[in-house]
């Protein structure tokens, strides 16, 4: 999809032994801004003020907030479209969901604590020194999960209106066809929501596997922990699956345990994130599937990599599988959250799908 490009693009790595907080990160490069305009059609001109802005990075606020506005601009819902009826992941955050909260309050907050987080993420590396953090580090990640979201949208509408159908007029076409479904990050998102664009009583799909899913690890409970009032979108969906939905999931993906959290607390939020309390960013409440695997949702067996490449997975139901042995390569910000080119991973979906 265009939209992982432009997640792995808009956020180039510090290169070791450069720091301090007069030392820019490049600006979009070339690949990156034909990706954006590839992926946000029409909007050559935002994305030219983008870059200039990043590639500037004038100490001023209010160019800050200048860069905010010119993101939100970008990436908003083209009315009347049905992309905000699939933005959501849990009921909490509200269906449909049309704005981000990231954008209701100060773009320029909301750069200084992306900064923070990402200084904290390299410093953690054992060949990245201290460095202050800079506000225009937090503006290249405002801008990738700004067109995370985006891509959140899409992959859901996609999922339900496009895949899901798709595979109901296959069934319809072919009684006897066994479907098996694999997707990675917004893939990941894009297959589960398929699963509620199926028509009534299809049960063609044999098997789901979610390799680092980038979707909130409560999609698919039925009651929200913290909101037992509120339940995830997918909830019962897994039901529709004739075999497991498998979640690979690993500790090592920085993108969906550190950026992925503080950033759908963002979003969730409409207050000033100016005070915003990073450790309480990163609980439960905003966790991702792909770093911490499903979670309230009965039954659901866990496994690691080893154990479930061993053993006979369940024929129905949610699995987490810990993948963290392999699933382990990858620099901030986003770590291991591509390394999933393993034959151990292709050996778990043959397995999912009961394939000998």
């Amino acid at each position: 999809m265009a939209g992982d490009a432009v997640l792995r693009r808009t956020h180039p790595r510090l290169p070791p032994g450069r720091g301090g907080r007069g030392t820019p990160r490049p600006a979009l490069d070339k690949d990156t801004r034909h990706a954006l305009l590839e992926t946000f059609p029409g909007r050559a001109v935002l994305v030219d003020q983008i870059a200039r802005l990043l590639e500037q990075q004038p100490p001023e606020e209010a160019e800050l907030e200048e860069f905010g506005r010119l993101v939100r601009l970008l990436v908003e819902v083209v009315a009347p479209g049905p992309q905000a009826l699939f933005a959501a992941d849990t009921e909490a955050e509200g269906v449909p969901q049309s704005a981000l909260g990231m954008f209701a309050g100060s773009s320029a907050a909301v750069c200084e604590e992306f900064a923070r987080a990402l200084a904290g993420l390299e410093a953690s590396g054992a060949r990245q020194g201290f460095r202050l953090p800079n506000p225009w580090d937090g503006a290249h990640e405002l801008l990738r999960q700004a067109t995370y979201y985006a891509m959140k949208r899409r992959a859901g509408t996609v999922g339900e209106r496009g895949l899901g159908r798709v595979v109901g007029q296959l069934a319809k076409a072919a009684p006897g066809v066994r479907v098996h479904l694999v997707g990675h990050s917004f893939g990941a998102r894009l297959v589960s929501f398929a699963l509620r664009g199926l028509p009534e009583g299809v049960r063609t799909v044999k098997s789901v596997t979610l390799l680092q899913g980038a979707f909130s690890h409560y999609a698919f409970a039925a009651r929200l922990p913290h909101d037992t009032r509120a339940g995830g979108v997918l909830q019962g969906q897994q039901n529709r699956v004739d075999g497991p939905v498998v979640c690979c999931h690993s500790r090592h993906d920085s993108a969906l345990g550190t950026m992925y959290p503080l950033a759908s607390r963002m979003a969730g939020d409409s207050r000033s994130v100016a005070g915003l309390d990073i450790g309480r960013a990163l609980g439960a409440e905003w966790g991702a599937m792909g770093h911490g695997g499903i979670r309230a949702v009965p039954g659901t067996r866990a496994y690691t990599l080893a154990e479930a490449l061993r053993a006979k997975l369940p024929v129905s139901g949610c699995v987490n599988v810990d993948a963290a042995a392999v699933v382990r390569r990858g620099g901030p910000p986003a770590g291991a959250h591509s390394d999933i080119l393993h034959e151990e991973l292709a050996r778990l979906v043959l397995a999912a799908g009961r394939i000998r």
